[in-house]
């Protein structure tokens, strides 16, 4: 498992490295979240705010953390 999550906000799915509150698996519609792109966004968890597009920074910020997650838990 990676240690960033998918939240929608601000118009763009972004991935963020914040905590959720404890218990809930998605950051809830309101709530400020920093995303790996540097923005505040507020957390928009409507159907529709899924289907917004991927921001560019944070999938590739994203795609770094996850190869050095990937290549770090390999073991020889």
């Amino acid at each position: 498992m990676h240690p960033f999550h998918w939240v929608p906000g601000d118009g763009a799915r972004h991935a963020s490295l914040d905590a959720r509150p404890e218990g809930v698996f998605l950051h809830p519609t309101g709530a400020e979240v920093r995303t790996l792109c540097g923005l505040d966004v507020l957390a928009d968890n409507s159907q529709l705010a899924w289907l917004w597009e991927t921001c560019p920074e944070c999938n590739a910020e994203a795609h770094r953390i996850s190869a050095r997650s990937t290549t770090s838990g390999r073991t020889r």
